[in-house]
């Protein structure tokens, strides 16, 4: 697991990545002000797991073995990612569950306006057959 936290232009948040068995998931949370060190364990205790269980996007990762890597390589590679920020798997998983979430979402609205729709017919037509009897 890696969490990597950056400043976005307006808030703090946070991007858990997990990389298991061929499979990668990511999840984003959004700290709001400049988080402090118990914030962030409170966070990796207790939300981080719950936030990669609820998402749904993974993308399959083909499984390399890997060889040992020198010390020094390893270190400038470590210095480069922590420059660079968040991995563009990471991204591209949090923008399939954007999408998936925006179209549930639509849906759901959808429904809830045809619903009201239906409920305002009816009542319309209630009241033109009360006007109707001359109950009005």
């Amino acid at each position: 697991m890696k969490l990597t936290i950056l400043f976005n232009g307006q808030f703090w948040e946070g991007v858990v990545e997990i990389n298991d068995e061929g499979y990668f998931k990511a999840g984003r949370h959004i700290f709001g002000s400049e988080p402090k060190d118990p914030e962030v364990l409170q966070f990796v205790i207790h939300s981080a797991f719950k936030i990669l269980e609820n998402t749904t996007s993974v993308i399959e990762v083909d499984v390399t073995e890997e060889k040992k890597v020198n010390p020094k390589r390893l270190a400038r590679e470590v210095a480069k990612e922590s420059v660079r920020g968040v991995s563009t798997m990471a991204q591209e998983v949090i923008q399939r569950e954007l999408e998936n979430r925006k179209k549930e979402k639509k849906v759901v609205t959808k429904e809830q306006k045809e619903a009201e729709k239906t409920q305002k017919r009816l009542i319309a037509r209630q009241k033109a057959k009360a006007r109707h009897r001359g109950k009005g």
